[in-house]
C-alpha cells in the first residue's frame, strides 16, 4: 500500500477515524450553517427563493431534492401562483446549502417524508406574496394611486385606469421597499396556477442531457473509487491482500477504511477491476450465521414480547362466549431501495487544519445535515464545507443517508485528490440500509351480527428510530415507524391492544419509501379482510361501516370503489381487491384486479385509486407519483426480499431482486378527490395499499390468504 497514503491514513484515523465509523450508522445531525443567498446585482431579492431581474426573469430558488417526485415545478408553482407571475418567464435553481433552505417541518434542510409540498404550503406562498404586495406598492408610488387601485396578472402591475407596468420594470423600486411581514394570501377560489396541471421545469434538461446526476460529476484529476464494503453492521477487514489489485492498469491506492477497502484509479473500470482482485478476510462478529430463518425467529419472539403499547381500549381479553375469533401471523421481509441511479459522491479536500475546504457533488436528501456531518469527517468548520446537490437518480430515503459523502470525503482527505465514490449495484445492494423486515401477530373478534369488536397486533421489528442515530425512542418504547398504519388504524373496534417488541437481527434498517405503512398496511388490511371474510360480508361493505367516524378514509374508499365498478362483473378469471390508507397527511384508496397464471405468477390487469391529498399544486405531478408508487409497492409485493445466509446478503442485482417490468405494468386511473384541507404528502401514499389490494383479489379468486411478502408463486399454483 503507498506509504504517504497508509500514513495520512493512520495519522487521520487515529485523530478522528473513531467518530467517523460510528458517523457512517448513527451519526449527529447538526443543521445547516451560513447566511441567506446573496441578491445577484440589479435583482429584486425580498426573500432567499426569489430573484426578479429587470428583464422580467423570475427565478426560484428550491432548496429540496429533485429525485423525480416534482419538487423543481411544485415549489416554484407555490411562489409563483401568489406573486401573479407569467408561468413562462419563471425559471428554477437549485439553492445553496444554507438555513434559510430549511424544511419547515424538519427545522433542517433536508427532503423527505414526503414534506415538500406540505412544508412549504405557506411560506413560499407568502414569499410570493410578499413580492407582489412590493411591486404594487412600487407602481402605485410610481403613479402616484392608491394600491388598491392596482391588481396583479401574468408578471405586470395593472391600474383600473389602464396603465402597467412589468414587474422587471420595477425592481429598483421595489427593492427599497420593507417587506411586508403579513402579506395577504389568495383565497383557493382565485387560484390561477395551483391546482392546474402544468409542465414540469425540469423535463427539458432531461431530456437533453443539460440536467446533471451527481454519477455525471467530472472534475481535473479526478480518481475514480470502488469500495469492498462491510457485508454488515460491525464487521471488520482484519486481512487485505491487495497486491493483486495495484497491478491492475490504472489503479494509483488502496485505502482501507474502517468501514471497507477502496480502490482508487483513473477511471472506473479500473478501480472495479481492482476492487475486484481485492483478497479481503472479514469478521463478521456476531453476524456471522446470520440467516433468514434466524431473522424470522427474532421477529417472533420481538411480537410475542411486544409489551410497548401504542394504543389500549378496552378489554381484548373481555371476547364474549359465542363470538367468532380468528388469529393470523404476518411476514414482511428487508427490502432494498434499488435507486436506478447507485449511490455516488464526488468530493474534494484541499488543505488542512483551519484552512481545509470540502467541496462535494452528490445526490443527497440531507444536504444540511451532510454539511454538518462532513465538517466533522474533514475536521472543517461547516461553513467551509460546500454541497452541490445534484438531481437524484431516486431516492426513496436511501438518499437520506451519509455514508456515501463520509466515505468519498475521507477518501478525498487521504489520497489528497478529489475522488468520485461510485458503488456498483452489487454494492448498494448489500451495503445495507434496508426497509425493516417485520413480524405481526393478530387476533380479532366479531360478534353475533358479523361486526368486529376486538383487534390486537403484536409487532416485532427493528427500531429505524434507534438506527437512525438523530432519533430516540419515547420513554414508552414504541417506535412510532414500526407501528404506524397498524397503532393509527381507521377501524371502528371498541377493544383493542396494538404493541410493539423491539428485535433487531443486525442488518442496518432505514427509511424506506412509505417507511412502516409499507409493510403495516400490507399486514393490517389483509387481516380486515379476513375478518370480512369470516363474517361472510363483502369486503368494501365491511370497511365501510367500520368507518363512520373517518369521513375522509370513508370517501376515497367509496370513490375507489365506484370508479373500479365494485360488484359488477368481470372478464373471467380477474377478481377484485381493495385497501385503503393514510399516510404523510393523505389518503389513497385502491382496487387491484388481478388474474392468477398457471405458473402462479399473478398478473394485476389494472388499478383503480382514489386520493384525497388535500389542496393540490399540480394534479399532473399527483396522477405520476400515484403511479410510480404503485409500480414501487407492486415490485416489493411481487419480487422484493433481501435475505440472508451465513451472514452475508443473497441478492446482488436485478437478476435476482426483480423490479416490475414494462410488460407486467398495469393500466392505472387515478381519481383526486375535491378537497379544501391542507396539502398532505404525495411521494409515498400511493406504496401502502396496493400489496393487500392485490393480495385481497388473489383470496377472492382463490380462497388463499398471502400473508407473507413478496408473494408466494409456489403455493399459488396449488391454489
Amino acid at each position: 500500500m503507498d506509504a504517504l497514503a497508509s500514513s495520512t491514513r493512520r495519522g487521520f484515523l487515529k485523530t478522528g477515524g473513531g467518530a467517523v465509523a460510528a458517523l457512517t450508522v448513527g451519526f449527529a445531525l447538526p443543521v445547516a450553517t451560513g447566511r441567506a443567498l446573496a441578491a445577484a446585482p440589479a435583482a429584486f431579492a425580498p426573500n432567499a427563493w426569489l430573484r426578479i431581474t429587470p428583464d422580467n426573469r423570475v427565478t426560484v430558488l428550491c432548496g429540496s431534492s429533485e429525485m423525480g417526485q416534482g419538487v423543481l415545478t411544485a415549489i416554484p408553482m407555490l411562489l409563483a401562483e401568489e406573486l401573479d407571475a407569467d408561468w413562462s418567464t419563471v425559471r428554477v435553481e437549485q439553492a445553496p446549502v444554507d438555513q434559510a433552505f430549511a424544511n419547515p417541518m424538519f427545522g433542517m434542510q433536508a427532503t423527505g417524508g414526503s414534506t415538500t409540498v406540505r412544508a412549504h404550503w405557506e411560506p413560499l406562498r407568502k414569499a410570493g406574496a410578499a413580492a407582489r404586495e412590493m411591486l404594487v406598492a412600487a407602481a402605485a408610488a410610481r403613479w402616484k394611486v392608491g394600491a388598491d387601485t392596482c391588481r396583479t396578472e401574468a408578471g405586470h402591475v395593472i391600474h383600473a385606469g389602464g396603465r402597467k407596468a412589468s414587474y422587471g420594470s420595477l425592481v429598483a423600486a421595489a427593492s427599497t421597499l420593507p417587506v411586508p411581514e403579513a402579506p395577504v394570501l389568495k383565497a383557493p377560489k382565485d387560484f390561477r396556477l395551483l391546482g392546474k396541471p402544468t409542465k414540469r421545469l425540469d423535463t427539458p434538461g432531461k431530456l437533453d442531457g443539460s440536467a446533471k446526476y451527481g454519477i455525471d460529476v467530472q472534475l481535473p484529476g479526478l480518481l475514480v473509487a470502488v469500495m469492498a464494503r462491510a457485508p454488515q453492521p460491525g464487521a471488520k477487514p482484519v486481512k487485505v491482500d491487495d497486491a493483486k489489485a495495484k497491478a491492475v492498469k490504472g489503479v494509483r491506492q488502496v485505502i482501507t477504511l474502517p468501514q471497507g477497502v477502496a480502490v482508487l484509479a483513473s477511471g472506473y473500470w479500473a478501480a472495479k477491476k481492482g476492487r475486484d482482485a481485492l483478497a479481503i478476510d472479514w469478521d463478521l462478529g456476531p453476524a456471522a450465521d446470520l440467516s433468514s430463518a434466524k431473522v424470522s425467529a427474532l421477529l417472533d419472539e420481538g411480537a410475542a414480547k411486544a409489551d410497548a403499547v401504542a394504543l389500549s381500549a378496552g378489554d381484548v381479553a373481555a371476547v364474549p362466549a359465542g363470538a367468532t375469533t380468528l388469529s393470523a401471523r404476518y411476514e414482511a421481509p428487508y427490502l432494498a431501495h434499488a435507486c436506478m441511479e447507485p449511490m455516488n459522491c464526488t468530493a474534494w479536500v484541499r488543505g488542512q487544519g483551519e484552512d481545509a475546504t470540502v467541496e462535494i457533488w452528490a445526490g443527497t436528501q440531507s444536504q444540511g445535515p451532510v454539511q454538518g456531518i462532513l465538517s466533522q469527517v474533514a475536521q472543517a468548520t461547516p461553513a467551509k464545507v460546500k454541497v452541490n446537490t445534484m438531481m437524484l437518480g431516486g431516492g426513496f430515503g436511501r438518499r437520506f443517508a451519509p455514508d456515501f459523502t463520509i466515505d468519498a470525503t475521507l477518501l478525498s482527505k487521504i489520497s489528497g485528490q478529489p475522488v468520485k465514490l461510485v458503488y456498483t449495484r452489487e454494492d448498494d445492494m448489500a451495503a445495507g440500509f434496508y426497509r425493516p423486515a417485520s413480524v405481526t401477530r393478530f387476533a380479532g373478534a366479531l360478534d353475533a351480527q358479523g361486526r368486529a369488536t376486538m383487534l390486537r397486533a403484536d409487532v416485532g421489528s427493528p427500531s429505524i428510530m434507534a438506527a437512525s442515530g438523530f432519533m430516540k425512542i419515547p420513554d414508552n418504547g414504541v417506535d412510532s415507524f414500526a407501528m404506524e398504519g397498524i397503532a393509527d388504524h381507521p377501524y371502528d373496534i371498541g377493544h383493542q391492544r396494538l404493541a410493539y417488541g423491539r428485535s433487531e437481527p443486525g442488518p442496518q434498517v432505514w427509511f424506506w419509501r412509505s417507511v412502516g405503512h409499507s409493510q403495516n398496511i400490507f399486514f393490517i388490511e389483509s387481516f380486515i379482510d379476513e375478518m370480512a371474510a369470516a363474517a361472510k360480508a363483502d369486503p368494501f361493505e365491511f370497511r365501510r361501516a367500520l368507518l363512520t367516524k373517518q369521513p375522509r378514509y370513508k370517501a376515497v374508499l367509496e370513490a375507489a370503489a365506484q370508479k373500479a365498478g365494485w360488484g359488477q362483473p368481470l372478464p373471467a378469471g380477474v377478481s377484485r381487491g381493495i385497501a385503503v390508507a393514510q399516510s404523510f397527511g393523505s389518503y389513497v384508496a385502491e382496487v387491484a384486479e388481478v388474474s392468477l397464471g398457471s405458473d402462479g405468477r399473478p398478473r394485476v390487469h389494472r388499478v383503480v385509486a382514489a386520493v384525497d391529498c388535500g389542496m393540490t399544486v399540480n394534479p399532473a405531478i399527483i396522477e405520476r407519483q400515484i403511479e410510480g408508487a404503485i409500480v414501487y409497492g407492486l415490485s416489493a409485493a411481487l419480487y422484493g426480499r433481501i435475505s440472508f445466509k451465513d451472514g452475508r446478503v443473497e441478492q446482488s442485482n436485478f437478476h435476482d431482486y426483480p423490479v416490475l417490468r414494462m410488460n407486467e405494468m398495469p393500466r392505472v386511473e387515478v381519481h383526486i378527490l375535491p378537497s379544501t384541507e391542507k396539502p398532505g404528502g404525495i411521494g409515498e401514499p400511493g406504496t401502502p395499499p396496493i400489496a393487500p389490494a392485490v393480495a385481497n383479489a388473489i383470496y377472492a379468486a382463490t380462497g388463499k390468504r398471502l400473508r407473507t411478502l413478496p408473494f408466494d408463486t409456489e403455493a399459488l399454483k396449488k391454489a
